[in-house]
């Protein structure tokens, strides 16, 4: 299988799930115009299982090194599959709520402020599970972030503020209800790549610990684990929506050919950074390639201010407010990066 031996080309697999991970979004805002949420994400977990196998056949077969995809699914011992798969299920649980935060309050906010959290908590929770990285400089990164979220919820309650008439009270539910489902999202988002990390033996890729998986296969379970639990937690919110009307099954089957190709790219690009982020962390460590993966929040807010202009019209003192939060994440990101060298 393909491994990833120097600390500088993990550090570039993280800056592309950084990438990934911050512009899926986009695929779901491009697909929101005639489609909700809740049907575009059948595709889009269908995007993530695709390339689990994908990779498992390819990169995860090929090469001298580590075991290839089938003899390391077959000796696999069930607790680590186990792992990988409530991964996955605690990951879609988020994910949907993060889905629905982005299409009420947009990619701006629903990211930095739900993405963002995941990032402070995801870091040292896998800091915990293992200890790599210079603690100081990881912790100093994070604490920048928290207060790069923290500006980021604030410009957007400024921007409500700065409404007029009846929009105002409208304004204030939405964001209220924006800001809500991303701190809940960001909460359970921050405990699912532990699990995926448990599953493997992050300290040698090239000769795992009997038992244990290679990324791809953890990859390939850990989407077993999205795609299987989106019966459950996405037939509920089609039935019970958290805005809107329900939706019915009837209707996902009426979408057209591009409308489904929309989503299962959002979940192919998630799936690509997904997966060089767990080949990163057996030379970067859990909690640096988690953490910079999740600098997605930094990428997803760029889309939301300077493409999809969410926060256009706002005062200028958001503006400044938006300004310094880019700087802070970008501080941030540098201190994570040197935690590691």
């Amino acid at each position: 299988m393909f491994i990833v031996n120097s600390y500088s080309l993990a550090i570039i697999f993280c800056f592309i799930t950084m990438l990934c991970w911050g512009s899926w979004g986009n695929t779901q805002k491009l697909a929101g115009k005639t489609w909700r949420y809740e049907l575009y994400y059948w595709d889009y977990v269908t995007g993530i299982l695709l390339f689990s196998l994908l990779s498992a056949f390819t990169l995860g077969s090929t090469g001298s090194e580590g075991r290839s995809f089938l003899p390391d699914l077959a000796q696999a011992e069930w607790s680590n599959i186990g792992s990988a798969f409530l991964g996955g299920v605690v990951f879609n649980a988020a994910n949907i709520l993060l889905s629905a935060a982005i299409s009420v309050a947009g990619l701006s906010v629903a990211f930095p402020v739900g993405i963002g959290l995941a990032l402070v908590l995801g870091v040292i929770i896998n800091y915990i599970g293992q200890q790599a990285g210079n603690p100081a400089l990881l912790f100093g990164g994070v604490a920048l972030v928290t207060v790069a979220v923290v500006l980021n919820a604030s410009a957007y309650s400024r921007k409500v503020t700065a409404a007029s008439g009846n929009a105002v009270a409208m304004a204030a539910r939405t964001r209220n209800r924006g800001i809500i489902l991303s701190l809940v999202a960001g909460v359970m988002m921050a405990f699912f790549y532990r699990f995926i990390a448990a599953s493997m033996d992050l300290d040698n890729f090239v000769s795992p610990t009997v038992g244990k998986m290679t990324p791809y296969t953890a990859m390939f379970i850990f989407a077993c684990g999205i795609f299987v639990s989106n019966f459950l937690f996405n037939t509920l919110v089609m039935r019970k929506p958290f805005e809107g009307a329900p939706v019915s099954y009837a209707e996902y089957f009426k979408g057209g050919f591009k409308i489904h190709l929309t989503g299962i790219l959002g979940g192919l690009i998630w799936g690509l950074g997904n997966a060089f982020s767990l080949i990163a962390a057996g030379k970067a460590g859990a909690a640096i390639s988690y953490g910079l993966g999740q600098g997605a929040t930094l990428v997803s807010a760029l889309w939301g201010v300077f493409i999809w202009k969410e926060f256009r019209g706002a005062p200028r003192t958001v503006n400044l407010l938006l300004s310094l939060m880019f700087i802070l994440f970008l501080a941030g990101i540098a201190l994570i990066i040197a935690a590691g060298t």
